[in-house]
């Protein structure tokens, strides 16, 4: 009786002691995030008003995120010759915790962007991302709800 006891302890001590998997992989084995995006379409609604940018015709914008940090890059699609002149670029780290997905904006070609945190849901599927939530920069007077639709680039 006491060796069944025993080899039952051992094998509940073993069973316990099994691998387990950090915080930081299962946020990127449960949302997959970690990639480069390209932006489609970009809606925001300020003070009753909606704003639907498509990010297909005369913008690109693609988003590159690792493990630790994120970054951004915005240009115009006619190499700044006509009136759509437009260029940006940021980035910092960030955090994921189940689907809050928060970005420290730490450099931004806006400079009064930087130092600012903006926290997003954000839904995968398949290829494709969507994030959302409340941008806001007080010395900018921006208060606004962003609605990002991404698609993950192939290598």
């Amino acid at each position: 009786m006491k060796k069944i006891v025993t080899i039952s302890a051992l094998s509940l001590m073993f069973v316990s002691c099994g691998t387990k998997t950090s915080p930081a992989t299962e946020q990127i084995t449960t949302l997959p995030i970690a990639g480069t995006w390209q932006l489609i379409s970009g809606t925001t609604i300020e003070k009753g008003d909606t704003t639907v940018t498509w990010y297909t015709k005369n913008l690109s914008f693609i988003k590159i995120i690792n493990d630790s940090h994120f970054a951004f890059l915005k240009h115009d699609l006619k190499k700044g010759k006509d009136s759509t002149v437009a260029f940006g670029a940021g980035g910092g780290p960030y955090t994921l915790k189940d689907s809050t997905y928060t970005e420290h904006l730490e450099y931004c070609s806006d400079r009064e962007w930087e130092g600012n945190d903006f926290s997003f849901t954000v839904t995968v599927k398949n290829d494709t991302l969507i994030q959302q939530g409340i941008e806001k920069v007080e010395n900018a007077g921006i208060n606004r709800l962003n609605i990002e639709k991404y698609v993950r680039l192939k290598k």
